[in-house]
């Protein structure tokens, strides 16, 4: 593949835990020229070669400043996405899905040559759990009751048809795995664990035990190998889907270890109800149909990203988690509204 030099890119949703790892590592490269992040609210980032703007994708009339922020750029970076509030699920798919289909169109009319849009492996019908993991052929109907998911699948039914009608547009697909770094570690706990999980508590022989649910086997990566990734697709001339994920699959026993904590079998239905009812109580914003979700995302095999892209992540998938616990246990952040941290005391 020939590589490319000079570039302008775009990022949206510049400030999260994936936008901030990427806009560092398009800065970093001498061949792109110049970035410009976008999302909801201008950060207190410097960043060298690097432009902010503030555009939020939910509003109706987001689609003409777009068009004119895309104006002469040679890729955009489509990475915006509001994960809350998971009991609205109207107003995720206002941005999440509406917003990305006006990125889409002004990416169209902007005629910008490169969109490399982040999906997900929560974009992939249930599959194996073992074996060598599914590649990128693998059907991407989602797992239909999490609103994750089907919003991540429509995206992809999407982009089949925006690739129809702008054949021009070289389309990049990344799913990625879980994706974790020590300064998105407060985000996350917000999204995922809520207000009321002491940050302090997830320290090593702390917590009496870590459950072995049938189906908890998944995929992690650390956000700035994640973020190569994003840059080789932009270098490259790459077009399709990559799968992202580091080694090894992380299971209860993975967490285990990193906890010092023991494993005790719990069935799924009663982890199920458990997560069902913190969520009905507003004590956790992860939905249960996220949880049902997770336990069935296949493991997937990332040849095609060694291979074409090759790209070969830093950082193992154990290392990743290390380092997101420490973060919640530190409180760490950055300086965007995304990110920012709560140190614990």
């Amino acid at each position: 593949m020939s590589v490319k030099t000079g570039l302008r890119v775009v990022v949206t949703g510049a400030t999260g835990n994936v936008g901030t790892s990427v806009m560092r590592a398009l800065a970093g490269d001498s061949r792109i020229a110049s970035v410009l992040g976008l999302a909801r609210r201008v950060p207190d980032l410097d960043i060298s070669r690097t432009s902010w703007a503030a555009v939020d994708l939910a509003r109706e009339d987001a689609g003409e400043r777009l068009v004119r922020h895309l104006e002469g750029a040679d890729a955009v970076i489509h990475l915006a996405w509001r994960f809350q509030p998971t009991h609205s699920p109207a107003t995720t798919w206002q941005t999440n899905v509406l917003g990305s289909l006006r990125l889409f169109d002004a990416v169209a009319a902007a005629q910008v040559p490169a969109l490399v849009h982040a999906s997900s492996v929560g974009a992939y019908t249930p599959g194996p759990k073992t074996g060598p993991g599914v590649d990128e052929s693998w059907p991407t109907h989602g797992w239909p009751e999490a609103a994750y998911c089907r919003e991540k699948s429509y995206l992809e039914r999407a982009l089949d048809a925006f690739e129809l009608r702008q054949s021009s547009t070289r389309v990049v697909r990344m799913r990625p795995a879980f994706m974790f770094k020590e300064t998105s570690a407060s985000e996350q706990r917000r999204i995922f664990a809520g207000k009321f999980l002491p940050g302090p508590l997830i320290r090593p022989g702390l917590l009496p035990f870590v459950p072995d649910i049938d189906g908890l086997r998944f995929q992690a990566l650390h956000t700035d190998d994640a973020a190569q990734a994003y840059l080789s697709a932009v270098l490259l001339d790459a077009r399709g889907a990559f799968n992202l994920a580091a080694e090894p699959v992380v299971d209860a026993r993975t967490l285990g270890d990193l906890l010092k904590a023991k494993v005790v079998r719990v069935p799924r239905q009663a982890a199920h109800a458990v997560v069902s009812a913190a969520w009905g109580l507003r004590a956790v914003p992860a939905s249960p149909q996220l949880f049902d979700a997770l336990l069935r995302m296949p493991v997937m095999s990332t040849a095609r990203a060694r291979e074409e892209l090759d790209w070969e992540p830093r950082h193992s998938a154990k290392a990743a988690l290390e380092e997101f616990l420490r973060g919640v246990r530190k409180g760490s952040g950055e300086r965007t509204a995304p990110l920012v941290g709560h140190r614990a005391h």
